[in-house]
């Protein structure tokens, strides 16, 4: 079994940046695909980008060109490289791993879960 810890929030001026890490414990990381969601205060949980095992990428729209997210499974780790930095961005962002990358799109809620960290955009 998986287990994830974030780490990497924090408090940035918009137009900043910020990276988050995610390590993971546990055998098989490079197996898993491997997302980050992020849940702003009255919105509801969307995700982010996600990576798979073999490092594809997917980005939601809000973020492209600003975020980017990547793995380094010598280190059980998975990163997100957070520019540009707008105070839509605040949230409380959390990790997460699936089996399959395609539960990304067909089963959003499943998988292994982060307690969250929080990213606060604001001057």
């Amino acid at each position: 079994q998986v287990q994830l810890v974030e780490s990497g929030g924090g408090l940035v001026q918009p137009g900043g940046s910020l990276r988050l890490s995610c390590a993971a414990s546990g055998s098989i990381f490079s197996i898993y695909a491997m997302g980050w969601y992020r849940q702003a205060p009255g919105k509801q949980r969307e995700l982010v980008a996600a990576i798979s095992a073999t490092s594809s990428t997917n980005y939601a729209d809000s973020v492209k060109d600003r975020f980017t997210i990547s793995r380094d499974n010598a280190k059980n780790t998975m990163y997100l490289q957070m520019n540009s930095l707008k105070p839509e961005d605040t949230a409380v962002y959390y990790c997460n791993a699936k089996r399959f990358y395609s539960h990304y799109l067909s089963a959003p809620s499943s998988g292994i879960w982060g307690q969250g960290t929080q990213v606060t955009v604001s001057s």
